[in-house]
């Protein structure tokens, strides 16, 4: 490539709108740099791979970012260092996406470690930029020498109103019933992920072929892009190679490695067994000088052979089960006593221990990143410690898969919980991994669902998950239905979908194998289904519907409206009238101004405080009106009547002749100060506005 020649290609999209990519102008001596530009939207996309491999190395090491430049949205940055940190959650999702699309496509003896950094440098309001963070780091390898199988690309597709839309703007995706990303080759589907509103399989499968043909047109202007510069890819040699090593283990082990997958045993004993084998045949060569590591390699791949073999020819998986069938499922609810929610959901060898904690708005997550900025209502973590596979490491913080895996949970419930106005409370789901071997993702939305109707929490309906598979060779496929952790290893597709008796709430599909036919996609959809219907079913022998009423210990909280000039008034002069009433009662309240209209939430530690304040709030906005009966109480007594407060900060008289229908000489004769009364408006004086009360009013006559 020139490196004083700029070169453009220029895409249109179906809706109209124009992506520009443009190599040579900036970071020349990285590998590869595009800058992709549509509307005011800028992002740069670089890639860099070193010349060799490091020793040891028998993986491709690709590490993939991004992120979001505050100064693209001419914003500063928070915190108190006030410049770009580590990732955040969007951004390393974001980055998840393009590198599940990527990673596939590189040769599989590379392994060059190679860094692929995409920022966004511009940012227009209306515009998603992760959508297009695919594109631009596909165009960046593609112009380069770096060898890859590409290009590919990702398209967010979403459907209003009925109608499909591809990379529709921010306050569209809101409204979309359909919220998906796809990656694709020119002829291939690599990567899909997105949530849905209970949506059929059969409008999911066409929102990806509305998809794919639109990254056909961006995987052919890529190809184009570098005809016009003229791209060679480098020549390397990773991989030390023994093809009569690798044939002797084959011959020697494989019949072996093909009875231990066959013995149907638990994932612990399968490993030993398996290990026992090749320890037996590495003792077999009596010392011969041997690469140990080409042996691991090499015996990895008759493993995956054999288990391969197994199922396309016998139909039998490594559990012993058939393809469709689902691994025994257990579940309880109420096992943590003191937290608000809480379910075990343990099916085969993977398990989750789930709670649900309700909150107040004052526990809200605050989202500042460099396009969106708002308060986040529905948590949900995940975590994933080593113990639950049996690995003898330490704890280090949360890393990207559990954010990946904790999403796409989030993404699977969230359509199906309450509003905000019959549900007030900020809600954290925390499910921790206690055990794994194979979608603990899938776990978490079923241990997430059954903590939810524990906590009392009026989901619109349950949900459940499953993770489907796939192993292809030749003419010959099986679709396996919740699949182990060898069985994602090993296979060709991890396809994991969430949803309710009514439709598809979520999913996440990445393929590993070339030419999958939209016809076999839709069977494994289907087969699916199926069996999100029978973990349902057993999920409801635990818990049919979510709790009458929260727990007794839980935090009551309430939200009523009130006109927006009355917001004043609550809060009272320097905050004086709220602190008083969180004062007095015990209670946490929150006004928020919305709408024009104004939200007061209050919230206390059990039900009798939060209503004492919301009489008070009432009582501070209410409008009397003539004709309303209040118990009020007695503040002071004149003599020509008493003046009694009917609503905190409202008083109005009753005057002697309205306090009795006998005539009275003082007030004392029936009132004092300090004592209830009920009392009715009667009307208002004309100057004053002033209320006037009356008792007798309330009383018959003849008494």
């Amino acid at each position: 490539m020139n490196m004083n020649k700029v070169y453009e290609k220029k895409i249109v999209l179906n809706n109209g709108r124009e992506i520009i990519l443009e190599t040579g102008k900036l970071a020349r001596q990285a590998d590869g740099a595009i800058v992709l530009k549509t509307g005011n939207t800028m992002l740069l996309a670089t890639v860099v791979s070193a010349k060799e491999a490091r020793d040891g190395i028998d993986f491709m090491p690709l590490s993939v970012d991004y992120q979001e430049k505050y100064a693209s949205a001419g914003r500063f940055p928070g915190g108190f260092l006030k410049r770009e940190g580590r990732p955040n959650d969007s951004e390393i999702l974001t980055a998840r996406l393009v590198d599940r699309a990527l990673r596939p496509l590189f040769p599989k003896d590379y392994h060059a470690d190679t860094f692929v950094n995409i920022s966004l440098i511009s940012a227009d309001k209306d515009i998603t930029p992760d959508s297009l963070a695919g594109l631009a780091a596909s165009a960046a390898l593609t112009v380069s020498n770096i060898p890859f199988n590409g290009p590919i690309s990702e398209v967010r597709v979403v459907r209003i109103d009925g109608k499909f839309q591809i990379n529709p703007s921010f306050d569209e995706v809101e409204i979309a019933d359909i919220d998906m990303v796809v990656a694709a080759t020119m002829d291939n589907i690599m990567m899909v992920e997105g949530e849905m509103s209970e949506v059929s399989e059969d409008d999911m499968l066409e929102a990806i072929k509305i998809a794919h043909e639109e990254i056909k047109k961006q995987c052919q202007a890529q190809i184009e892009l570098a005809e016009m510069i003229g791209v060679e890819r480098r020549e390397y040699l990773h991989e030390d190679k023994d093809e009569e090593l690798k044939q002797k283990i084959s011959e020697s082990t494989y019949n072996e490695v093909y009875e231990v997958a066959k013995s149907c045993l638990s994932k612990k004993e399968r490993q030993d067994a398996f290990n026992n084998v090749k320890e037996n045949f590495i003792e077999s060569l009596n010392d011969e000088e041997i690469d140990e590591k080409l042996v691991g390699k090499y015996f990895h791949d008759v493993e995956k052979e054999a288990v391969r073999d197994l199922l396309l020819n016998e139909n039998i998986r490594l559990d012993g089960r058939k393809p469709d069938e689902i691994r025994p499922i257990w579940s309880e609810i109420s096992y943590l006593p003191t937290a608000h929610g809480s379910a075990v959901f343990t099916r085969g060898e993977t398990q989750s221990l789930t709670t649900v904690t309700l909150g107040t708005k004052l526990d809200e997550k605050l989202i500042d990143d460099a396009l969106i900025q708002r308060k986040e209502k529905f948590l949900l973590h995940y975590n994933f410690p080593p113990f639950s596979t049996g690995d003898a490491r330490p704890v280090r913080g949360v890393g990207r898969r559990e954010v990946g895996h904790g999403n796409l949970a989030h993404r699977a419930l969230k359509r199906m919980l309450p509003n905000e106005e019959e549900l007030p409370y900020t809600l954290r789901i925390v499910s921790d991994i206690l055990e794994s071997n194979g979608s603990s993702s899938m776990a978490t939305v079923c241990a997430g669902t059954l903590a939810l109707m524990d906590a009392g929490v009026k989901i619109k309906n349950p949900v459940s998950g499953i993770a489907m598979g796939l192993i292809v060779k030749d003419e010959k496929y099986a679709i396996l239905s919740d699949i182990l952790g060898d069985e994602d290893h090993l296979g060709d597709m991890d396809f994991k979908v969430t949803g309710t008796e009514n439709g598809i709430t979520a999913c996440q599909m990445d393929i590993k194998v070339n030419g999958l036919p939209y016809e076999v996609l839709s069977k494994a959809l289907k087969q699916a289904k199926e069996g999100r219907f029978h973990i349902l079913n057993k999920m409801l022998e635990t818990i049919q519907e979510p709790r009458e009423d929260y727990k007794p210990f839980v935090p009551r909280v309430e939200t009523i409206i009130i006109p927006k000039d009355l917001i004043g008034a609550v809060i009272g002069p320097g905050g004086k009238t709220i602190q008083e009433i969180q004062s007095n009662t015990n209670t946490d309240i929150v006004i928020e101004e919305k709408n024009g209209k104004g939200y007061v939430m209050v919230s206390g530690k059990d039900k009798e405080s939060m209503e004492k304040a919301l009489i008070i709030v009432r009582g501070i906005t209410e409008e009397p009106e003539v004709g309303s009966v209040y118990n009020g109480v007695v503040k002071s007594v004149v003599p020509f009547g008493a003046f009694v407060e009917i609503l905190p900060g409202k008083q109005g008289l009753l005057h002697i002749s309205e306090i009795e229908w006998r005539r009275l000489e003082s007030v004392e004769e029936v009132l004092k100060e300090g004592d209830s009364v009920d009392v009715k408006i009667i009307g208002f004086e004309k100057r004053t506005k002033k209320l006037k009360l009356s008792r007798k009013v309330l009383i018959p006559k003849n008494k």
